[in-house]
């Protein structure tokens, strides 16, 4: 069996290297393959992925202009051979340690999804905007699919590829997420939670999540609800 590492990044210099080599040294019960997708980033990312290509096996896709966290990880999805997929954000916020925590439930209580949330771990809150409304999402998803979920909006995701395959992926944006969970709830497929350790970085570190990508957020869960 294998797992497909899907590694977005868009301007991630600082944290790419650290994260790739993070991803390397993780022991695994199963096979690992780590699909690092640049989205046109301009600030060296790329550079640092290629030289790091001659010291570590992994497979490096470059979108040449910027199009979305979405859209990398179709990008990764079309290239992945795992039997398995985790969405790895590249900014060290989310920690690979925890790959074995998240895979449990798939490999010995055969469920399809996973969820990796920081609210059932200890960890940091974080800027308050952004807690909040990660909570108001977990809230609007849970009334609205009748879920019982904690973290709808964490960025550990994982899946049986066919599951993720199946679902027709169309926002190219930080609105994967909410679009996944809704289809996922819509076809009645259980989310599994598992505790994960979590390190929030701040704007000056380079987070790029905004308030509007809270607000389309919403848009997606509405939409999804009655499509």
């Amino acid at each position: 069996m294998k797992i497909s590492i899907i590694v977005p990044a868009f301007n991630e210099k600082n944290t790419i290297k650290e994260i790739i080599e993070k991803i390397e040294n993780v022991s695994l019960p199963i096979e690992k393959e780590i699909i690092a997708v640049d989205d046109g980033s301009f600030d060296g990312t790329e550079e640092i992925l290629r030289r790091l290509k001659e010291k570590f096996d992994f497979i490096l896709i470059r979108h040449p202009k910027n199009q979305g966290k979405g859209a990398a990880i179709k990008t990764g999805l079309s290239s992945s051979t795992g039997d398995f997929v985790l969405i790895q954000d590249a900014d060290l916020e989310y920690d690979p340690n925890d790959y074995p925590i998240l895979l449990k439930p798939l490999l010995e209580n055969n469920f399809s999804v996973v969820y990796g949330s920081r609210i059932l771990g200890k960890n940091k809150r974080g800027k308050l905007l952004f807690y909040l409304g990660g909570r108001f999402l977990t809230f609007l998803v849970n009334l609205l699919y009748g879920l019982n979920i904690t973290d709808e909006a964490t960025g550990y995701k994982v899946f049986k590829k066919e599951i993720l395959k199946g679902l027709n992926l169309e926002n190219k944006g930080f609105d994967f997420c909410p679009e996944v969970t809704a289809k996922i709830a819509k076809r009645g497929i259980k989310i599994y939670e598992v505790p994960i350790f979590y390190n929030p970085r701040t704007d000056k570190e380079g987070k790029k999540l905004k308030w509007i990508d809270g607000l389309r957020a919403v848009c997606a869960l509405i939409k999804y609800k009655f499509k």
